[in-house]
């Protein structure tokens, strides 16, 4: 079996495109486990405010942001096995531990084309996934 994390953000866009690199990867859906992680710093973001005030109100199936279900159905539909994630704190942190915890084969994710100035002064979770992890990492760039 390989185990894929596939980080996702708010983007459809990108949650469809990385979920299309999956199944096109060698070996049917059976050979393939992907684990879908939603990491926010904060409960700032919607998703994750709206996800945590169905869980306290004792909902036991939390509806997941727009991008996760996105790649979710579309992963399920080809008959991979597919688990969700939320997990709350830095990205890069979370994202690299979520890996070591399924012991992921590969990470891929989807990045977005960013001026060198702007990586210098936003940073970039993908870079420094791609720096820190020691696992294969898949990087999939925005074509716009």
């Amino acid at each position: 079996m390989h185990t894929i994390l596939l980080p996702v953000d708010e983007s459809e866009a990108r949650a469809t495109r990385a979920a299309e690199t999956v199944i096109g990867l060698p070996g049917g859906p059976d050979e393939k486990a992907v684990v879908l992680v939603n990491v926010s710093e904060s409960t700032k973001q919607p998703w994750l405010r709206e996800f945590e005030t169905q869980r306290a109100e004792g909902k036991s199936n939390p509806e997941l942001p727009d991008s996760t279900n996105a790649a979710y159905e579309l992963l399920t539909e080809h008959g991979i096995d597919v688990d969700t994630r939320l997990e709350r704190g830095d990205v890069t942190e979370q994202i690299l531990a979520v890996a070591d915890d399924i012991d992921a084969d590969n990470i891929i994710m989807s990045g977005r084309k960013k001026s060198a100035a702007g990586k210098m002064l936003f940073g970039s979770v993908t870079q420094s996934v791609l720096l820190e992890s020691t696992r294969p990492v898949t990087v999939l760039l925005d074509e716009s």
